[in-house]
């Protein structure tokens, strides 16, 4: 299984694209994983909310195969703890899906197409934290999940 995350606009924060770049790196010796980031809708000051959630849609959508899971990263998702995830992931992988896409949206959230296409929504946290910081907290949380799965002793219960 490949795993793919779909951010929309990029990192400015260098310290938090260094340890993004180390939870990556960490996480490439267990699975296949891409980070893909949709850049920054242009002119949003002249769009209402709404016009800019469904332009990030379709900018999503576009990559998202017939084939992918896709599952949001949203507020009103399902929660887990770092070892319910990691079953979670366990049960993808027996599945047989061949590419699992996450995808975390603008600061907005998603459109209704993309909300329709999804598979699933889980969320972090009940609490907000920045789209940047939720790349950095989901890929380590990945990285975690697959070190519980080998019994690494990274997680402590």
């Amino acid at each position: 299984m490949n795993i793919r995350l779909i951010a929309v606009g990029k990192t400015d924060h260098n310290q938090l694209q260094a340890l993004m770049d180390e939870y990556q790196k960490r996480l490439s010796f267990y699975i296949k994983f891409d980070l893909e980031i949709i850049p920054d809708i242009k002119n949003v000051k002249n769009l209402s909310e709404a016009q800019q959630k469904e332009k990030e849609g379709e900018l999503i959508l576009a990559k998202i195969s017939a084939t992918d899971q896709l599952i949001l990263l949203d507020e009103n998702g399902k929660t887990f703890s770092s070892v319910n995830f990691a079953a979670e992931l366990q049960k993808k992988m027996n599945s047989g899906i061949k590419t699992l896409v996450f995808v975390i949206g603008g600061p907005y959230g998603f459109s209704q197409a993309v909300y329709d296409k999804a598979q699933g929504k889980i969320s972090l946290s009940p609490m907000t934290f920045s789209h940047q910081m939720v790349r950095l907290f989901f890929i380590e949380q990945l990285y975690r999940g697959f070190t519980i799965l080998k019994n690494e002793p990274y997680h402590h219960q």
